[in-house]
């Protein structure tokens, strides 16, 4: 039977550094455990999300007993998660394989959602997820279940998140739909790349500012340089003169690949911040002005982490490789936070009092 008071907890699998839960806890609702096979991601779930339990476990082997003991009684249960999404992304191969353990996860958080029984379930990911057998295999799972589903495709600008990203938004409630809360920004005043990070103090590629370890540029190579200091923001690598074109953009096939080698626009929201945002080569990830491409800093504050989000427990272990994955697989605290606000509003709702 459905718990129906307005209390409300939840548990993050696929927690990655906690961009979802640190949302969901900011937008008032408990986070009681994130769970996550990488053992990485337990410094930046527990840090930054005070009472939040980390489980280093692959979701596959978790149990659904495992998972509904972190809730508290009477409390309506909230189960969320991101499943990874590498094999939808345009960057690699499309595969339908069931048994691809990339695809797989998303059949075992529907394990867990059939095992847990929560009474709220909301899931983000990539929207071209929609497009393939796993989501309509997971969705058919949920109304069996007697769940009411309700996905949106959502423009993250228009919650506050600096950045150019359409997501997939997912919520499945035992009370009925769930209207996704309205957005705080509309087309003419979106956070812009100025307002996300115009305050930072200048660095050079290649350094860092002494009291924030995250505010760390890659170095560039000469040829780089060069190039990045030819970019205009908005502009293409077509912009450069000849000799600074890679050979590989002057072959037919690949002169519409411009959206590399790139600077940012101060006063328009960034480009998606991916896992790789921190090379230049990489997307339009250039700095809007200075000769570098953005800081680990700069990439978190576009994904909508408070400024002294902590990634790492050492200065050793901060290195771009771990923490641009962090960084570019988070969900964006402030879409986290248009969750926690969509579920709040449902269950102060009338639906949820029946």
């Amino acid at each position: 039977m459905a718990r129906t008071n307005n209390k409300i907890g939840a548990v993050d699998l696929f927690c990655g550094a906690g961009g979802l839960a640190h949302g969901l806890v900011l937008g008032g609702i408990t986070v009681h455990a994130g769970v996550d096979a990488n053992p990485w991601c337990r410094y930046p779930t527990e840090k930054n999300n005070e009472g939040c339990t980390f489980v280093e476990k692959d979701v596959a082997q978790v149990s659904g007993e495992e998972i509904a003991k972190f809730y508290d009684d009477n409390e309506i249960r909230v189960l969320a998660g991101c499943a990874p999404c590498q094999r939808f992304s345009s960057y690699t191969q499309k595969r339908t394989d069931r048994n691809d353990t990339k695809w797989g996860l998303l059949y075992e958080f529907a394990r867990l959602i059939e095992e847990v029984l929560p009474e709220i379930v909301t899931m983000e990911n990539v929207t071209r997820l929609m497009h393939h057998k796993v989501y309509y295999d997971f969705v058919s799972k949920l109304y069996e279940l007697d769940y009411e589903v309700t996905p949106y495709e959502v423009d993250c600008r228009k919650y506050g998140v600096p950045q150019t990203r359409k997501r997939l938004v997912l919520f499945a409630s035992v009370f009925g739909k769930v209207k996704i809360t309205e957005p705080t920004h509309e087309d003419g005043n979106y956070v812009t790349v100025r307002e996300a990070i115009g305050h930072l103090e200048r660095i050079r590629a290649g350094e860092n500012l002494v009291g924030d370890p995250y505010h760390r540029a890659k170095a560039l190579s000469g040829k780089n340089l060069e190039r990045l200091k030819a970019s205009v923001p908005g502009g293409t690598w077509r912009d450069w003169r000849e000799d600074l074109v890679a050979d590989c953009h002057k072959k037919e096939t690949c002169r519409t690949y411009v959206s590399v080698y790139g600077r940012m626009e101060w006063d328009k929201p960034a480009p998606t911040i991916t896992t790789q945002c921190c090379g230049y080569g990489n997307g339009r990830f250039g700095h809007p002005e200075q000769d570098r491409a953005i800081s680990l800093r700069e990439a978190a504050l576009l994904q909508t982490f408070p400024e002294r989000y902590e990634f790492c427990e050492t200065l050793e272990e901060i290195t771009f490789l771990k923490v641009a994955k962090f960084i570019g697989d988070a969900v964006p605290v402030k879409l986290g936070t248009a969750i926690a606000r969509s579920i709040l509003e449902h269950v102060e709702g009338d639906h949820a009092k029946t």
